[in-house]
């Protein structure tokens, strides 16, 4: 595996906080995570989440390399994409489904650009998006997770990222953690 791409909304701060901490500060693959919060929020997330975490987190920057052991939050306001030769690139497109940045942006770059080596997670949340993007890492070999509705504050967004991508696995967050563990440091987990 060479990435992790995370996608949530509504219950994204529960959801991650179960995920992200206890990975170690030298987790070997990256994670993006593209949250849906207000303009105005983005500097919130990284604070929060780099007092919890071992792992660096920091707001992903333009043509910035992608670095393992790393947890890069898009901006707010700004689409988060891959791209081809390893970097990070920002984009103010418009919104799809309302949303900028939006998780299908994320995860239809990244699949592109990590194909088989993409492990994809969509968490809480109340609308559609990361269901197209999520099959699109699909399509491309990558690994697709989608939490479970049982730990879940806002359940559309699972249930729209398990009717287009029936192959992904619904795990708890639990087991979502415990295969990320499993992913970084076993060769061949899928």
């Amino acid at each position: 595996m060479k990435a992790v791409v995370i996608g949530a909304s509504v219950g994204a701060v529960e959801a991650l906080s179960a995920i992200l901490p206890p990975l170690p500060a030298d987790y070997p693959l990256p994670i993006l995570a593209v949250v849906h919060i207000p303009p105005d929020r983005s500097s919130v997330l990284v604070t929060l989440f780099a007092s919890k975490c071992q792992m660096a987190v920091k707001e992903a920057e333009d043509k910035e390399l992608i670095r393992p052991g790393t947890v890069y939050f898009a901006p707010a306001d700004y689409h988060l994409l891959v791209e081809q030769n390893g970097t990070l690139s920002l984009s103010a497109d418009a919104p799809v489904y309302f949303s900028r940045p939006s998780i299908n942006v994320l995860f239809e770059s990244a699949s592109d650009a990590y194909r088989e080596e993409l492990i994809a997670i969509v968490l809480s949340g109340t609308n559609s998006d990361g269901a197209e993007g999520l099959n699109a890492v699909c399509e491309a070999g990558g690994t697709a997770i989608v939490q479970d509705l049982a730990s879940s504050l806002g359940c559309e967004m699972p249930e729209a990222a398990m009717a287009a991508c029936p192959a992904a696995k619904q795990l708890s967050l639990e087991a979502i953690k415990e295969f990320l563990m499993e992913a970084a440091y076993v060769e061949g987990v899928s």
